[in-house]
Formats: C-alpha cells, structure tokens, sequence
C-alpha cells in the first residue's frame, strides 16, 4: 500500500475507533485518536499535492480536535478559535478555485441556498446568545464565519462535493452546539449527539480531501 492510501487507511480506522469514545470523559487516547483522525488527512492532502489551503484547513481543525478534546473554558476557546481558521481557509480555498464564481450566489439555486444559510445564522443566534453565558461573543463570531464558508462553497460548479461537505460540517457545529448550550444536562439527547455530531464532522473533513486531491 501506498503513503496515501495508507493514510486514508489510517485516518478512517482512527476515527471509527473514536466514535466509540466520543461520549467518553476526555483522555489520552480520546484525544490521540480524534486528532489523529484528520491530522492524518491533512498529511495525505499534502502528499498527494492538493492546495497547501486545503492541507492547512484540515491541519487547523485537527488542532480543534485536539483543544476540543480536552476539558476546560481555555481549551473550548483554543478549540473555537482553530476551527474559526479552519473554515477560513476553507473559504479562501474554495474561492480561490478557477472554477469558482461568485455569480452563483445571485442565481438560483445558490441565492436560495444562501438565504436559508442567512435565515439559519439569525435563529442560531437567537437561541444561542441568551444562552452562552461568558462565551457569547466567540459563539456568535463564529456562526458568521462558519456560514461563510457554506456560503463561499456555493460559488464552486453544482455538484461539488465541497458544498455537501460544507453542509456536513455545518450540521455537525448546529448540532454540538445545541449539545453545548441548549440541552439540558439530563436530556437523553445528549447521549446520542457525540454519535451523530463525529460521522458528520469526519465526514465533511474526508469529503472535502476527496473534492480537492
């Protein structure tokens, strides 16, 4: 086997190993196993010789991995900020394609597309500003910048599989935080969100290797 297949190999096998650890209490190998799952994508984004942007995006959210994995305001605020660099790298990526073009976003479907992602950004922010406490104002920065990435992937030909990546990574972030600030603490959903939020996460992180190498 090949470095880079052997690294797809590697990152898929680390991250079915965490999704059984993703509701676990932080830990060692939690943390190895869920930063190892898109570190190793961000390697063979590199050796294959797909856009430096793209290795740096999916380096920048493994590091969110890494501070996310951990306990602590500090470390939810590293976290924060690593993926806010993430999606903008890959905002940056995705407009600066040849084939990208920012005509699509006043055409239809992308301006339809684009108001949903508009009308979505105001009810996160109702529901998560009164209840976000200290960390109101990185939350509500960073629902700007992660729709702006859907947003700047709206630009690329119908089709790509940017924009379904985009959209798993934005489900992913709608639904860890109303983990985070909306269900209560005994809710049985908080149980079953780490399962639905890391398929989707990883998911988006494979999906965009996948469109761009």
């Amino acid at each position: 086997m090949t470095a880079e297949p052997a690294l797809w190999a590697g990152a898929a096998a680390c991250g079915l190993l965490y999704l059984f650890m993703a509701a676990q209490p932080p830990g060692l190998l939690r943390s190895v196993l869920k930063t190892a799952s898109v570190a190793l994508l961000a390697l063979a984004a590199l050796l294959a010789g797909a856009p430096l942007l793209l290795a740096l995006a999916l380096a920048l959210c493994a590091l969110g991995d890494l501070f996310l994995s951990r306990d602590g305001e500090g470390a939810f605020m590293a976290g924060v900020g690593a993926f806010a660099a993430g999606h903008l790298a890959y905002a940056v990526l995705f407009l600066t394609r040849d084939a990208s073009d920012a005509a699509r976003l006043l055409q239809m479907p992308g301006v339809a597309v684009a108001a949903v992602l508009l009308l979505l950004g105001l009810v996160m922010a109702r529901i998560l500003a009164p209840r976000a406490g200290a960390l109101k104002g990185p939350v509500l920065g960073y629902i700007p910048i992660i729709l702006g990435m859907g947003a700047a992937a709206l630009t690329l030909p119908a089709g790509s599989w940017a924009f379904a990546a985009a959209c798993a990574f934005m489900l992913s972030d709608a639904v860890l935080a109303a983990e985070t600030f909306v269900l209560p603490a005994d809710h049985p959903l908080r149980r079953v969100a780490p399962y639905a939020v890391w398929p989707l996460y990883w998911g988006a992180q494979a999906g965009f290797l996948a469109a761009f190498s």
